[in-house]
């Protein structure tokens, strides 16, 4: 089977469309039908869907590589470090970054993020409502990221302004030269943020990321600016939208699942458990673009060489060969290899982050505010592409 366009009317879904975005597993799972076309594709590239695929592409950067000109795509003028570079050269990166997001340094500063959380909900629980997004998903993970990155907490509107010009450009729906033009203009904003930021490290080293960076070595020797400003940059994009992203799609689902949200209220041990069911179900990043190196065969299908593919970790996630039942949310499922964080060599640096993040939001909202619900008559927005729940207007009984 090749991997040619496909017939417009089979493709199942389409991930710019609001309504894919907010609810979007209903269209994975047609791509698991066995009537549906394995050769379904977005915009004339592929998309591999099934666990077992996706899994041996992530774990296969030699075959589908994350090395692609992405150039100026997402106003870089150079790979982002380590997500766009390949194993030797990214494992040598990864050795140097992943002692800074250990699950035994995300653990030391556990009660830090605790006091953090309640700060948040201390501001809005007597109200009675909230804008979540912004009264907690927003702020609660941000605001950690930016005190481990060693930047200005003040500065959050700003690193805000400049993220979501790359990840959503403020440009008309489908005008791809407009995106293009402003993310561009973004990443040189970005750039020369971080140019400062570095210098003034190198005359006053701190206990922050930036600092560690001056101070790392591969082979022997420093990095240069130029990787120093691609870790950074890619730091910018992830640290400050996957968790608030996630965040906003597991207080979504428990608002509108008040039977599920209750036996997490009623059996807090659960909540570690359900943080991994609902990173499967929700999955807000759902696909990687990758870069096929070689004619390759992968299940029933035929991948050729300079193919863009896209491995697609939301349909993954709810394939029924890995997660029967895949439709149901089991807060309390076993054996859950998800892929919520990638796999292989590139998985998710801050991942050990993340859950702790995600597992003290719920424990400490479900403590303080039991019984909540979406305001009525209104609809929570949900971006695609990295599905944040932009708009998310809570109630709840506050006396």
């Amino acid at each position: 089977m090749t991997n040619g366009p496909p017939d417009p009317e089979a493709i199942p879904f389409n991930p710019l469309d609001p309504g894919f975005a907010r609810s979007p597993q209903s269209s994975y799972a047609r791509l698991h039908d066995p009537q549906s076309p394995q050769s379904a594709a977005l915009a004339g590239s592929p998309l591999i869907t099934r666990y077992e695929d996706a899994l041996w592409a992530l774990r296969h950067p030699e075959v589908f590589s994350s090395e692609m000109d992405v150039e100026m795509a997402l106003g870089t003028e150079r790979p982002m470090i380590p997500q766009q570079i390949d194993p030797p050269r990214q494992t040598q990166f990864r050795k140097i970054l992943d002692p800074l997001f250990s699950r035994k340094r995300m653990q030391a500063i556990e009660p830090a993020i605790r006091s953090h959380a309640t700060r948040l909900i201390d501001a809005f629980a007597g109200s009675g409502r909230c804008e979540f997004n912004r009264a907690f998903a927003i702020p609660y993970p941000c605001i950690i990221f930016l005190q481990l990155m060693g930047l200005p907490p003040e500065d959050l509107d700003l690193f805000l302004e400049l993220k979501d010009g790359i990840i959503r450009p403020p440009t008309p729906a489908g005008d791809m030269e407009a995106a293009v033009e402003h993310r561009a203009k973004t990443g040189k904003r970005i750039y020369a943020y971080f140019e400062d930021a570095i210098d003034e490290r190198r005359g006053e080293p701190r206990d922050d990321i930036i600092s560690h960076l001056l101070g790392a070595q591969i082979d022997g020797k420093p990095l240069t600016r130029n990787e120093m400003l691609d870790i950074c940059y890619l730091f910018l994009l992830g640290g400050l939208d996957t968790v608030t992203a996630t965040i906003g799609c597991n207080v979504l689902y428990l608002a509108e699942n008040p039977t599920q949200r209750r036996r997490l209220v009623e059996n807090p041990e659960l909540i570690p458990v359900a943080v991994e069911e609902l990173l499967r179900w929700e999955t807000p990043v759902t696909g990687v673009p990758r870069v096929v190196k070689r004619d390759v065969r992968l299940g029933e299908r035929e991948f050729s060489k300079g193919s863009l593919v896209m491995i697609l970790l939301g349909a993954a996630n709810v394939d029924e060969g890995e997660f029967a039942p895949a439709e149901q949310v089991d807060l309390e499922r076993g054996r859950n290899r998800h892929l919520a964080f990638g796999g292989g060599p590139h998985r998710c640096l801050g991942s050990h982050f993340a859950r702790i993040e995600l597992r003290i939001a719920m424990e400490e909202l479900l403590r303080r505010i039991p019984d909540y619900e979406v305001a009525p008559g209104e609809s929570p927005r949900v971006s695609p592409g990295i599905r944040e729940v932009i708009y998310l207007p809570l109630v709840w009984d506050a006396s």
